[in-house]
């Protein structure tokens, strides 16, 4: 006699049956998985928010993916229990309320009454989520069996019902179980968020920190100037129509503070930013960090363009319009296509914004700076070349028009090539990249390696500085470079100061011309500067003077 003989059908009716129902229960849990993921669940406190949905992954993981670093929380339960994400953020309300005053950073922290009932309610909507996703799916799985074998449709809804029910009772139970303060085995934290557990007072009263920093720059000022009237005399002796502080890549750290005390020490006419002033490109990060209650504190002008931190997608705008309705501030493209000349006691500037966004991925990096470049020269075209261009990228900056000096940034370490000047980081990369962050995975280390447009972005670099001078005939006559480290620690350690001569920059200085401080600052669009061979504004009307 067979073995199929020996098995009465009963049996291999019911262990298909069963086999069937197990997968079916499997194909449940994927379907209430994806419903969370395609629509996540919103969960707030007072002043923040979180998108939560269920991954894949039988871990017992909570984890909270940020900007500067992951919490990732680990529980011990009886059985696995699914993993969770959650998108944590600051709500909108937070930016206003911060700004007039009425919020401290420190009552940011929710108590422990409502981080649990955000948490209840976050679970609740999870499990009927989870549940609507595991049936729908079930019973779409098994609709066209029930279509080809219509006599079966009774077993088809007990069959959707029982792989449900299994698909909500394990893993459900075992977030039931597992999912206790009292159950928590491990809380780890990575990239800067590690720092900040590690070391709570760093990011205490940082203005205090920059005024602390001002002090030590002072002293820096003092030795540079000392040091260059003893070995320089005809620069020093020079009168001067124009000085510049140039900065660059402040990524969200609020130091105008010492900014304030090199202009006022230096006699600074105009602060010229080449970009990525904000670290994730949006606008509200200036807002909780205090940045443009500090730029419109320096009392100078403030040139700016766009880096590739500044906007968080291709047609973004949202910071440059901020930017806008801060009263000394000069975009020189103010929004795409349109280009701006700016002259600072006769000293004329134009620029253009970085293309590249917050968190892009780009297969041709090369020809999008190149296109940027492209439109540029095609709006300067038939003009005479401005003293300086602006620009953040350094592919994009050495390929402007000649007969400007280029400034731009980038890649947070100072450099002079020819007539491209290359801008450190004012603030040292900001607080993200203080600690010499690695990039976050294997693929992102390896591009770094290879490309040098965007090698040493995620590392620490020595807070630095330029001051660009300017004489009466409209000449470079020095750019003195500044650095030094450790202004968030509360230690500055000198660095270096250096003076480059003008003539480097500019062998041929312009001739005719005539710059100085009574000739204030104007602003006109591009396309109405001099032609070639011109010294003056061809549309004197198309010329507005800011105060």
């Amino acid at each position: 006699m067979g073995t199929r003989e020996r098995i009465p059908a009963a049996v291999t009716t019911g262990l298909g049956r069963g086999v069937a129902v197990a997968l079916l229960a499997v194909v449940a849990f994927l379907g209430g998985v994806a419903t969370t993921q395609l629509w996540p669940v919103h969960t707030q406190t007072r002043y923040f928010e979180a998108d939560v949905s269920v991954q894949p992954r039988l871990d017992s993981t909570i984890e909270l993916p940020t900007v500067v670093g992951d919490v990732i929380v680990t529980f011990r339960g009886p059985v696995p229990a699914p993993g969770l994400t959650g998108q944590v953020q600051v709500r909108d309300e937070v930016t206003d309320l911060l700004r007039s005053g009425r919020l401290r950073s420190a009552d940011l922290q929710p108590d422990q009454v409502e981080l649990r009932a955000a948490m209840d309610a976050g679970v609740r909507e999870v499990a009927w989520k989870f549940a609507a996703g595991a049936l729908g799916t079930s019973l779409l799985a098994l609709l066209a069996y029930a279509v080809s074998r219509p006599r079966h449709a009774g077993h088809v809804v007990v069959a959707s019902g029982v792989a449900t029910a299994l698909a909500l009772a394990g893993p459900g139970g075992a977030a039931y179980l597992t999912y206790r303060t009292d159950r928590v085995s491990e809380f780890r934290a990575t990239s800067l968020l590690s720092v900040v557990q590690t070391n709570m007072g760093i990011l205490d009263d940082l203005d205090r920190k920059a005024d602390q920093g001002a002090i030590y720059v002072t002293n820096l000022l003092a030795l540079s100037d000392a040091v260059r009237q003893e070995f320089t005399p005809a620069a020093a002796d020079q009168p001067e129509a124009a000085r510049f502080l140039l900065v660059s890549d402040i990524h969200g750290m609020n130091q105008y503070p010492l900014m304030r005390q090199i202009i006022a020490s230096e006699g600074i006419d105009a602060v010229i930013d080449t970009g990525d002033l904000l670290n994730f490109g949006q606008a509200r990060e200036g807002e909780l960090t205090g940045i443009y209650a500090g730029i419109e504190s320096l009392g100078v002008p403030y040139v700016f363009v766009r880096g590739n931190h500044d906007a968080v997608s291709a047609t973004d705008e949202g910071v440059l319009r901020r930017l806008a309705r801060v009263p000394n501030v000069v975009l020189l493209e103010p929004t795409d296509g349109e280009f701006v000349r700016a002259e600072v006691n006769g000293v004329s500037i134009s620029g253009f914004n970085d293309v590249r966004w917050f968190n892009q991925r780009s297969d041709d990096f090369g020809a999008e700076q190149q296109a940027a470049a492209d439109a540029f020269r095609e709006a300067a075209e038939g003009l005479e070349p401005t003293d300086l261009v602006l620009t953040h990228q350094p592919f994009a900056a050495h390929r402007v028009p000649a007969g400007a000096v280029t400034l731009h940034g980038h890649m947070h370490v100072q450099d002079v090539e020819r007539n491209h000047v290359q801008l450190g980081s004012f603030t040292g990369g900001g607080l993200v990249n203080q600690f010499r962050l690695p990039p976050l995975t294997e693929e992102a280390r390896e591009a770094a390696e290879e490309d040098p447009q965007t090698r040493g972005e995620l590392e620490g670099h020595p807070y630095s500085f330029d001051i660009l001078s300017v004489g009466e005939d409209c000449s470079i006559s020095s750019l003195t470079r500044f650095g030094y480290r450790n202004l968030v620690s509360g230690r500055p350690q000198y660095d270096d100061v250096s003076i480059v001569n003008g003539r480097v920059l500019q062998p041929d200085p312009p001739e005719g011309r005539t710059c100085g401080r009574d000739l204030g600052l104007t602003v006109a669009p591009l396309a109405s500067g001099p032609a070639r061979g011109e010294s003056r504004p061809a549309d004197d009307a198309a010329v507005t003077t800011l105060p």
